[in-house]
């Protein structure tokens, strides 16, 4: 007999790896699945501290939001129904100027976390300001994040210029760099407010750090006129002439590409982290999806922030994008269930160079699990459990989080969510104080 810390059974499990596995348990032991097996076979092989049985339940990996700002959350519905730019220069630049500081983003990441720890993220790729902050909430939360050092031209209570933002942002990743749960990227913001000459820097830095680039691409017209305007080139071209593409880059939108840039960023190894609610919202477009699969390209999912979806809701952005490919493509099979879900589970880690670790459900990875519950009326019956957690089911049917092998999150009976390390109270206070702070920039 082998012993080991938890030992999960549920009615399916969806590895995403693979296949799905009815009536079957995952046992994990130091924070890694070490076995996958059948429950009938669980008594003769394993003695296990905690045994918890799912009968109504899908198991799945957890959800990695691959592109977000989760300190924005303190901004949900701030400045609503306004294009990217006048949303930008009109209200978002202008309250982060009056409220950005340490405190606002530790306290606003923190809420972000408790979110998306609740809709069964159990990692996220964050790109802003004060990131040994961002970094403080997440290990407070528990959870798993790549921390972007945001890179731009000008200033802010954070940084003077950009190369403060690289010192500060490479001095605050040598505080975490050997934490099992936090990883780093350089994130220049985007090409229209970082110079030729910095993002020569950025690459530098990537390479010999072995860093990942995370930026915002090609998110409006409005940007890739202005780059045309000032520079010659479109902004992908502009990045491929300085050497930033390859397999370490990803790129956040990527709404408005021709064909030839998507074979580029095929031929490169990029990633994209194709965000739908948010491009919907601020009138931005939407992204060629089904054509950027069809040559190869790798996406991931994201929500952006909350200043400009209004929810970190990886289950409507999975519904939401295989509902967009299928419209705009005038194909019902383009972007199945299941490549929504991969897009959002090991799509979304292998952007970040940690499909070896997360992203699906096998033995020797990482044990980052969510639990779904199927059992209600509006989820039943069902057929298929993936076309489920992508058409039927919601983030409100997520019951357990764990990260790691660790419970972060559970939702108990009422309805009442338990989180291992965040109290409820304090989410309260946070949220409280900082609406009356922002409500003269809505």
């Amino acid at each position: 007999m082998t012993n080991a810390d938890l030992v999960i059974t549920a009615k399916w499990i969806v590895t995403v790896s693979g296949d799905v596995l009815e009536r079957s348990a995952v046992v994990i032991h130091d924070g890694k699945i070490i076995d996958i097996l059948e429950q009938g076979r669980l008594s003769e092989r394993y003695i296990a501290d905690i045994s918890m049985s799912l009968d109504d339940h899908v198991l799945m990996p957890g959800l990695i939001n691959l592109h977000t700002h989760a300190a924005m959350s303190l901004m949900r519905g701030l400045a609503d129904d306004l294009p990217l730019m006048t949303w930008l220069q009109d209200h978002i630049w202008p309250a982060e100027k009056q409220v950005l500081s340490e405190r606002f983003v530790r306290e606003g990441s923190l809420l972000g976390c408790a979110e998306m720890l609740a809709g069964g993220t159990t990692c996220f790729a964050d790109m802003y300001f004060y990131p040994h902050s961002v970094a403080e909430a997440v290990m407070q939360a528990g959870m798993r994040a790549n921390i972007g050092l945001v890179v731009l031209e000008f200033p802010t209570s954070y940084a003077s210029d950009a190369d403060d933002y690289l010192l500060k942002g490479l001095e605050a990743r040598d505080r975490w760099r050997n934490h099992e749960l936090l990883t780093s990227s350089l994130a220049p913001h985007a090409p229209y407010t970082v110079e030729n000459q910095n993002f020569e820097k950025i690459i530098t830095y990537a390479e010999q750090l072995g860093l990942g680039i995370h930026t915002h691409l090609h998110e409006t017209k409005d940007e890739i006129s202005q780059s045309l305007e000032r520079f010659g080139v479109r902004p992908l071209q502009r990045l491929a002439s300085l050497g930033l593409l390859g397999p370490g880059f990803l790129a956040a939108h990527c709404v408005h590409l021709e064909p030839e840039e998507m074979e580029m960023l095929a031929a490169f190894g990029c990633h994209v982290a194709h965000c739908p609610a948010s491009n919907l919202k601020l009138a931005s477009g939407i992204a060629p999806v089904t054509d950027l699969l069809g040559i190869g390209v790798n996406i991931g999912i994201g929500t952006d922030g909350t200043a400009s979806n209004n929810r970190l809701d990886m289950f409507a952005e999975m519904r939401l994008a295989a509902l967009l490919a299928k419209g705009t493509s005038g194909n019902a099979a383009a972007l199945p269930a299941w490549q929504a879900v991969e897009m959002a589970t090991l799509g979304a880690a292998r952007a970040l160079g940690l499909d070896d670790k997360i992203g699906s459900i096998e033995v020797g990875k990482c044990a980052d699990l969510i639990a779904v519950r199927i059992a209600d009326t509006q989820t039943l019956p069902c057929y298929d459990p993936v076309s489920h957690l992508v058409y039927a089911a919601g983030r409100e049917h997520v019951t357990h989080t764990w990260v790691a092998g660790e419970l972060r999150y559970q939702k108990l009976d009422g309805h009442q969510g338990v989180y291992a390390n965040i109290e409820p109270s304090e989410l309260k206070e946070i949220t409280t104080a900082w609406q009356s702070r922002l409500s003269e920039f809505k």
